[in-house]
């Protein structure tokens, strides 16, 4: 590929929960302007990209070639991070080949697709461990490896593969929300002995931009990057450390945990705009009980040494997050009932049910 320096970057992604992190790591030193994608450029989370400063808003959707087109023409470098609660794992599949194959055609030079662990396929392929947010991604993830290896000096291209969000589990409406219970926070899921390769969003705001400024490195690889595998029972010990209030873990069969607060939503399709008629649509029941039983088997692992060496100063622990965080602001107080629900959401998917369009 060219080896001029990278400048525009064309994100698509931007106001969900990974966007902000990682658009505020580009351009925070005004080495790169960005063009994020947003079909509400009023919205909250569009206004809070614009603050950043060097970032103009694109209106319209990722699901309209047009659109795309317009988004990465005159850019050298993309940031591809679809919504599959927005879309649907099939849907998702179709448009995140279309973006790369429209991002080669306009001139893009360097392509960076916000992946998620092909967990069906590490699992050999076993169907308890299929999770459809997770494998659309994945499957996608593998074929643009596949097509840089004809393709890396025209358009050089990187996996970036994240995880479930540390945030997620101090925050309301996702599958790990905690609940304060005699005094207690609790943490209900069914994860067994088994541990979460949590992210930490700051973090991936750093892995971004390395990728984007170590483009001959990163050309075919695939940047699988986790905090640390989290086992709750730890969580919980690590909050009752870092805060003084009591925490604990509950392991959970998948009965009771459907029975719980993601009772409403269990049998909801698994992408807002997805149609459940559709054979090959899952349920959030469906597709988070496989989500589970990966964690819970331990079917995903990361190369910490690796991005000990690409990120230095990188979050290592849960007990470190939970210190920063609480530095932030009290966790305790942010978990009672009356302050989490009244948080904004983390995750776009939230406010964004019920809006009815890609």
């Amino acid at each position: 590929m060219d080896s001029s320096p990278l400048s525009k970057i064309f994100v698509i992604g931007g106001t969900g929960a990974q966007g902000l992190p990682v658009i505020s790591a580009l351009v925070a030193d005004k080495k790169y302007s960005v063009r994020a994608l947003s079909r509400d450029p009023a919205s909250r989370r569009a206004r809070a990209l614009l603050a950043l400063g060097n970032v103009a808003i694109l209106e319209g959707t990722f699901a309209d070639e047009a659109t795309l087109r317009e988004g990465f023409r005159g850019c050298d470098g993309a940031y591809v991070n679809l919504d599959g609660f927005n879309s649907g794992e099939k849907s998702e599949m179709y448009w995140a080949i279309r973006s790369y194959e429209i991002a080669i055609e306009e001139g893009v030079r360097f392509f960076v697709y916000g992946n998620l662990d092909y967990a069906l396929k590490k699992a050999g392929y076993d169907s308890r461990f299929r999770t459809g947010h997770y494998d659309g991604k994945g499957r996608i993830g593998e074929w643009i490896l596949f097509q840089n290896r004809d393709n890396r000096e025209r358009m050089g291209a990187a996996v970036f593969t994240t995880g479930p969000y540390m945030e997620m589990a101090l925050s309301a409406m996702t599958p790990m929300t905690p609940t304060v219970e005699d005094g207690v926070v609790t943490w209900r899921v069914p994860l067994g002995d088994g541990a979460v390769p949590h992210v930490a969003l700051d973090d991936c705001g750093y892995y971004a931009r390395w990728l984007f400024d170590h483009p001959e490195r990163a050309n075919g690889m695939n940047l699988e990057v986790a905090i640390e595998h989290v086992r709750y029972e730890e969580l919980a010990a690590a909050f009752e450390t870092v805060t003084g209030h009591p925490a604990r873990y509950l392991d959970t069969d998948l009965e009771a945990y459907w029975n719980g607060p993601l009772r409403a939503s269990a049998s909801r399709p698994a992408g807002y705009n997805a149609d459940p008629a559709d054979k090959s649509t899952m349920s959030f029941r469906d597709n988070f009980t496989g989500f589970w039983n990966v964690w819970k088997h331990g079917v995903v692992e990361r190369d910490y040494a690796l991005l000990d060496e690409i990120h230095p100063h990188r979050i290592r622990s849960v007990e470190e997050w939970l210190r920063r965080e609480n530095e932030r602001a009290s966790l305790w107080d942010r978990l009672q009932p009356e302050n989490l629900m009244r948080s904004a959401p983390l995750l776009k998917l939230v406010e964004d049910r019920g809006k009815g369009r890609l």
